[in-house]
């Protein structure tokens, strides 16, 4: 809320400003900073006028989390304050997001399943929901099988297995922002990787991430490149704890090495295989670095994933109470999982 004083302004103080709390203060200044301005920040009122050189005052108070009452006096004496120091605007700056507190000036109130109704008519969750399916359901199953085969083949006696393994492997200690990065420069259209490549074939150009066709494919692609090699560790560790003796019983009974594979060593591998898919859809439910620095959501909502789509509404729109709710939904759909687990799965698995 800006107001405008109807007096001869001082040359040098062009802003005052007034922050319900120190936090908001800091960060308004900072920004002030940042435009090019002087500027000083006060705790609390003054008791004397001003003497520094500036173009905006910021007065930091405790207005958000006190008396009613007592906010308003205050904010109205740093607003005379303000005034006795002949600023050109004042600007009261308060934020009422995180202030629904019993105790706060802004009370909570019970308001039912609003929440949820707003989120059944919502389409961009639905859309965020479908989009986190298939991307679940695109991502698990290919990683796991992936991670298996490359175990299995680094785990033999071939020729340089180690930097083998290294190779399989370095996507994971790699950090998340780096994987996005390098992976924008494969997706660019025209001089990306993939683009230079399908010229050698003189095949067109992709906007792979610019298109609602291929986004969420090539979203999927990235975390399958990522998550396998980490996956791998588990199987590899498990591959090496089943005793060979096992495999050359079953090949003496006349098994061959694909028969030996499902009826002796994968049966083994299946508590590593429940570890590792859990794993898989908690992350394919939480990922969001890789939205963030590659498509944002977008285009037109493609690649908008659950959790994605609560953080934007929490931290972007500042709508707390949405965004809670939506976290509810989130929570509830991996304590199913959970409980599949522990019920289900858990009776499906033999333990050595």
């Amino acid at each position: 809320m800006t107001q405008h004083i109807d007096r001869k302004p001082a040359p040098g103080i062009v802003l005052g400003c007034i922050a319900d709390d120190f936090t908001g203060a800091t960060d308004l200044a900072n920004n002030l900073v940042r435009a090019g301005m002087r500027v000083v920040q006060t705790i609390g009122v003054p008791a004397g006028p001003l003497d520094a050189d500036v173009d905006a005052v910021v007065v930091a108070l405790k207005s958000r989390t006190i008396a009613p009452a007592e906010a308003i006096e205050q904010s109205l004496d740093a607003w005379r304050w303000l005034l006795a120091q002949d600023v050109q605007q004042v600007y009261f700056k308060y934020c009422s997001t995180f202030d629904s507190t019993p105790r706060g000036n802004n009370p909570s109130r019970f308001i039912g399943l609003l929440m949820y109704e707003d989120m059944v008519a919502d389409p961009i969750f639905w859309i965020a929901l479908k989009n986190n399916l298939i991307f679940a359901a695109g991502t698990i199953v290919p990683s796991i099988a992936l991670a298996l085969v490359m175990a299995i083949w680094v785990n033999g006696r071939i020729k340089g297995r180690t930097i083998l393994r290294l190779a399989y492997f370095t996507p994971t200690m790699l950090p998340m922002i780096a994987v996005a990065n390098i992976w924008l420069f494969f997706y660019t259209p025209d001089y990306g990787l993939f683009d230079q490549i399908r010229g050698l074939f003189g095949l067109p150009s992709v906007n792979w991430l610019g298109s609602g066709d291929t986004a969420l494919g090539a979203i999927m692609l990235v975390t399958v490149w990522k998550e396998a090699g980490f996956f791998m560790i588990f199987y590899l560790a498990a591959l090496q704890q089943i005793p060979p003796e096992l495999n050359e019983a079953a090949q003496l009974e006349g098994a061959n090495r694909w028969q030996a594979f499902w009826r002796v060593t994968f049966p083994l591998l299946m508590p590593t295989t429940l570890f590792v898919l859990i794993n898989a859809i908690i992350n394919a439910f939480r990922l969001v670095d890789h939205l963030f620095v590659m498509t944002r959501g977008g285009p037109d909502n493609a690649t908008a994933l659950l959790l994605y789509y609560i953080y934007e509404i929490g931290f972007k729109f500042w709508d707390q109470s949405y965004a809670a709710a939506l976290t509810v939904v989130l929570l509830v759909m991996l304590a199913i999982v959970a409980l599949v687990k522990f019920f289900w799965l858990e009776r499906k698995v033999h333990y050595q």
